[in-house]
């Protein structure tokens, strides 16, 4: 173990690929043909639907201390490398913001999926890719809410309850190991059930979904059967179940694997569905249970189902990669537009840095995620940075000597000479986990929060754009 460490100090990984990818794939007539297909009674400003992108991609990488700080450096011209270049006060961002609708980014992170996913590596998960030989996709669905914003809205000043902007549903990609469905809801109350019924008409035919007990319902799996899609769910004991065909009992690991088909529900609110029971038990304790539609024991067996719902975690993961490693965590601005922004904003440098990790896992022959999200995430976005001031710099020296031929600083020969583009294993490896756990500490104040929706006022900003 010692002596493939030490080889691997020496394996250096090359940033330029993925960076060149990161930069590519939002363009002026993408977001242009967003704005015209999906405006209403909006105008193109100074701040256009491109330049907005940018600005809150950067914000997103760069992580400043305030939003006003950055728009003020901005307008002084000392960050014009890493931001767009935009004449206007911040004044005019602020009012910008209040007035575009969030769900502009939202059609802009749709397109964007759309155009990376013939280039994103399958690279995750590689303990199940056989699985694609089943299901044509296994993604991963959870809800997540916002953290509490800060109470800068006259309105709020006199709410004592923490302020949640909103909640989350995500859809993942197992194994290209991105986001591939984000709905974000205004209401941090909504129930996640609904929002998760507002979000199947875009899972397509024969995809296997894992989820937790909350999506373990009777009336979800008739929705899923509606639609020809397979779950995957940890089992809710308020489903009743009634066995029937036992599928087989193997001993494994110290334990017992039962497979059942069973009957679930009562049908009092809806029909009772036929599905399949499988349990991992250890004596009398129940380490492990699963509901699943997918009946056919060849196509899915006790054991990968029981393996496979491990995976749900990436999901929570990618949660916190987004909140701790991306600071979703903390918000620039209080209205839900902003907000609405900033999510998006997130989830694209998300997508755009898994993607170059899977390339960069690639380069050095290693699993992605034997890469640390919270080294490899910085370094790509230090160098970002730095290759946007080189290829600004570029661009000046190609105005003022017409006629030269100058040599492109983003050109994979000369950026071997530059070494903030590249990386060693060693620097992004993740380290390896001791048996110490940290224990979330409970903060008294989760328990009693507020949608600013329902914040009295609230409702009216929103209708108005604020």
């Amino acid at each position: 173990m010692a002596k493939s460490r030490k080889k691997s100090n020496g394996t250096r990984i090359d940033l330029m690929e993925p960076l060149k990818f990161i930069h590519a794939h939002i363009t002026e007539e993408t977001c242009e043909e967003v704005f015209k297909s999906n405006r209403k009674t909006e105008r193109q400003r100074l701040w256009t639907l491109k330049s907005l992108v940018d600005f809150w991609t950067a914000i997103i990488l760069r992580a400043p201390k305030a939003l006003r700080h950055a728009l003020e450096q901005v307008r002084k011209g000392s960050e014009r490398d890493t931001y767009p270049h935009v004449e206007s006060t911040p004044e005019a961002f602020f009012q910008r913001c209040q007035g575009l609708r969030w769900e502009f980014f939202g059609r802009i992170f749709e397109r964007f999926i759309v155009s990376v996913l013939p280039e994103a590596p399958l690279a995750y998960c590689s303990k199940f890719q056989y699985l694609r030989e089943r299901f044509p996709e296994v993604w991963v669905w959870d809800g997540s809410r916002l953290d509490a914003i800060r109470k800068r809205l006259k309105i709020l000043w006199d709410v004592t309850a923490t302020v949640l902007p909103g909640c989350l549903l995500c859809v993942y990609d197992l194994f290209r190991g991105i986001p591939r469905i984000v709905q974000y809801e205004m209401d941090a109350a909504k129930s996640e059930m609904k929002r998760i019924r507002d979000t199947m008409a875009q899972i397509p035919e024969g995809i296997l979904i894992l989820g937790d007990r909350l999506s373990a319902s009777v009336q979800l799996f008739a929705a899923l059967a509606e639609r020809k899609v397979f779950g995957l769910f940890r089992y809710n004991k308020q489903v009743t179940l009634v066995k029937g065909t036992c599928f087989g009992t193997k001993k494994v690991d110290g334990g017992v694997l039962e497979d059942w088909e069973v009957e679930a529900g009562t049908g009092a609110t809806a029909e009772p569905q036929v599905l399949r029971y499988v349990c991992f038990r250890k004596g009398n304790r129940i380490e492990r249970d699963v509901l699943t539609n997918v009946m056919d024991p060849e196509m899915l067996t006790a054991e990968e189902a029981i393996d496979l719902y491990y995976c749900r975690w990436s999901i929570e993961r990618m949660f916190y990669d987004l909140k701790v490693v991306l600071d979703l965590h903390r918000f620039y601005a209080a209205n839900p537009n902003a907000v609405g922004m900033q999510v998006y904003a997130a989830f694209l440098v998300y997508a755009a840095m898994r993607i170059g990790q899977a390339m960069a896992a690639r380069q050095v022959q290693v699993e992605p995620e034997e890469i640390s999200t919270q080294k490899f995430f910085p370094r790509m976005a230090s160098a970002s940075f730095k290759l946007s001031i080189v290829q600004d710099a570029f661009c000046q020296m190609h105005i003022f000597n017409p006629g030269k031929k100058l040599l492109d600083p983003s050109d994979e020969h000369l950026g071997k000479h530059y070494k903030w583009l590249s990386t060693t294993l060693e620097e992004v490896r993740v380290e390896e986990r001791n048996e110490h756990r940290r224990k979330r500490r409970f903060c008294k104040g989760r328990k009693k929060w507020k949608s600013f929706k329902h914040v009295p006022g609230g409702p009216t900003l929103i209708r108005r754009g604020n």
